[in-house]
């Protein structure tokens, strides 16, 4: 199975070397070849020029901005990948996570999109221990969701890796939803066609900038409402978010 890394961004002149970076370095330890493509989202900064600097990435524009926007921009630009891994551009790709990847798919063939939690790698000790205790509940509620109740599953923004034949069979990305409940939406779809899976064996390092700013519990409130809402009523509930970015 061939894959491809599929990274928007929008003004990530701070972050995105970083990321990249990580994303190389995996590529080459792994052993495996894998696409990069950065989908530069409307930036006004030097996102695209850092991105383009590194000789093995793509990058494509998608002037229309929004994440889900970037995503399907991505995808497009990714066709004749077997799996499309979805990362954010300020996210750190920590050694082993193309082993994970790999071994999941090869292990379970009804296997169609595989995720994992974040970790917070510059957020306060204390906000850290808070999120893992949300990360217990959404273990929880992916179990339930996936084995018990049958609507669905748990699905990370930031964190995932489907393939690329059963996004298409469910029709792609709906570029209705700008930010929140997207990661929901891919989910809820595509535990349609196979299996989804969410594992504290993949775990990605990012950024808790958002996190920070908003407030754990009003950040963690607002996923979770949105989360439900896509699962049972099909779209999200909160259409309006702010771009938080590094001071």
């Amino acid at each position: 199975m061939s894959l491809a890394f599929v990274i928007p961004a929008y003004n990530e002149e701070v972050l995105i070397g970083k990321c990249l970076e990580s994303v190389v370095a995996e590529v080459a330890r792994s052993g495996r070849e894998a696409g990069i493509i950065v989908v530069n989202n409307a930036s006004t900064d030097r996102t695209g020029e850092i991105a383009r600097s590194f000789p093995t990435v793509r990058v494509v524009d998608e002037p229309k901005k929004g994440l889900v926007n970037a995503r399907d921009a991505g995808f497009a630009a990714s066709e004749g990948y077997d799996l499309i891994a979805n990362i954010d551009s300020d996210t750190i790709v920590p050694e082993g996570w193309l082993d994970t990847v790999y071994r999941e798919f090869e292990q379970d063939p009804k296997l169609v999109c595989l995720s994992g939690p974040y970790v917070y790698y510059d957020m306060a000790p204390f906000n850290r221990f808070l999120v893992n205790g949300f990360y217990g509940l959404t273990k929880l509620i992916y179990l339930v969701n996936r084995f018990v109740l049958r609507v669905g599953s748990v699905v990370q923004g930031g964190n995932f890796v489907f393939k690329r034949a059963a996004w298409e069979k469910v029709g792609g990305y709906d570029r209705s939803i700008e930010f929140f409940g997207e990661d929901t939406d891919v989910a809820v779809r595509l535990s349609k066609v196979g299996g989804v899976k969410w594992t504290f064996a993949l775990k990605m390092k990012t950024s808790g900038r958002r996190l920070e700013k908003e407030g754990v519990f009003r950040t963690a409130g607002t996923y979770t409402l949105n989360f439900f809402w896509v699962t049972f009523r099909g779209k999200p509930v909160t259409k309006e978010y702010k771009d938080i970015r590094p001071d």
